[in-house]
């Protein structure tokens, strides 16, 4: 299941309000790094929202197809955010004099999904929609914005389930009748 929306969208809340229907054991798989005061708070209030017994936490901001494998014990996984994912490929990739292209985006998607498919978890994947702003001043970020774009399409084009969360309000997109990502 892909979940996706604008920033402060809502959609987190729902991925994490809609995984605790599943009366399971669950992963919470975050890939945001700690860089600063702002962003620690913010990640202590995310692990605040969720209760230490009913979730087990994985934090992975690179090598995200390997967390998920990793956390196939558990019947429901839920990774918050791709968006921040492809952000850490990018970091990765500059700090080693390096870009990252679509097409090693749909490779790294690619495994993820393959990921997905090795192991019998709900998967919900939280992202960001990030291509219904203005095109960005900076090359950049216009490279930021064409890989979470590509990144999003070849996830959605393989979940079973895509919704899309605007104003706190999920609307479905795709309903295939599974929670599972499918190759």
């Amino acid at each position: 299941m892909l979940v996706t929306g604008g920033s402060r969208s809502g959609k987190s809340d729902y991925a994490l309000r809609y995984a605790e229907t599943m009366k399971e054991r669950r992963a919470f798989v975050a890939t945001c790094p700690p860089l600063d005061d702002e962003m620690r708070h913010r990640i202590r209030k995310h692990q605040e929202s969720r209760s230490p017994e009913m979730w087990e936490t994985v934090e992975e901001p690179l090598e995200l197809a390997r967390a998920i494998e990793s956390s196939g014990h558990c019947n429901v996984i839920l990774v918050d955010c791709i968006t921040l994912w492809v952000n850490n490929l990018m970091y990765g990739a500059e700090l080693a004099g390096a870009t990252v292209s679509e097409e090693q985006i749909v490779e790294r998607c690619a495994q993820v999904l393959h990921a997905c498919t090795r192991i019998e978890s709900h998967v919900i994947l939280v992202t960001n929609e990030v291509g219904m702003g203005v095109v960005p001043d900076n090359p950049s970020a216009r490279r930021y914005r064409d890989l979470v774009g590509r990144c999003n399409q070849t996830i959605a084009a393989a979940a079973n389930r895509v919704v899309l969360v605007s104003c706190g309000i999920p609307l479905m997109l795709k309903d295939n009748g599974s929670n599972e990502c499918v190759s």
